[in-house]
């Protein structure tokens, strides 16, 4: 024998079945009215910010093209995300985002049997701030934006090409974490 559902004049099952649905849409629509969004979807930018100019970042550490690497970084994630123009005049800006490394370092974390360094630990340190155009109101600020990442040297590798090659990775990986704080505020 079959279980089927008995529509009754009370509501019953049928009436049930209605409320499941009522809650399942109230479920929705209060999630929507949250600020819910999904990552890379949503833009905690002010909704006149549609340029922003970035100039190369202040480097005031010793590594040479940190500057240059992160800043293009940057701008190339801002670019892929397509959520604002960047544009090089400060001028067409509605938004200005400036930014200094305050520190580079790369520590070494692992050794060869040799007692050879072989892995190490790179950390950047910049101070940011996207300001709006009239240049006193900040949108986003952090003064101490912290991105570390480790790489592997291998055996009988050159410390200086493969650090290179890391800052290059990681510059990328930098940037994505920086426009993904600016843009969706995590």
């Amino acid at each position: 024998m079959s279980k089927r559902a008995i529509a009754r004049p009370d509501g019953g099952v049928a009436g049930s079945r209605r409320f499941g649905a009522l809650f399942a849409a109230l479920v929705i629509l209060g999630a929507g009215g949250c600020g819910y969004h999904l990552r890379g979807t949503g833009s905690s930018l002010p909704p006149d910010i549609k340029t922003i100019g970035i100039p190369v970042f202040r480097n005031m550490t010793t590594r040479y093209d940190l500057d240059v690497k992160l800043t293009r970084a940057v701008v190339d994630e801002f670019v892929a995300r397509g959520k604002v123009r960047i544009v090089g005049d400060r001028a067409e800006a509605d938004a200005v985002l400036e930014g200094v490394i305050t520190s580079f370092s790369a520590t070494p974390i692992g050794f060869s049997g040799g007692g050879q360094a072989d892995r190490y630990n790179i950390t950047v340190t910049a101070s940011i701030i996207l300001k709006g155009k009239d240049g006193e109101k900040a949108v986003f600020s952090n003064p101490s934006f912290v991105y570390n990442q480790e790489y592997v040297v291998p055996v009988g590798g050159e410390f200086e090409t493969f650090q290179t090659e890391a800052i290059d990775k990681i510059a990328g990986q930098f940037a994505r974490s920086l426009v993904v704080s600016i843009l969706e505020g995590f």
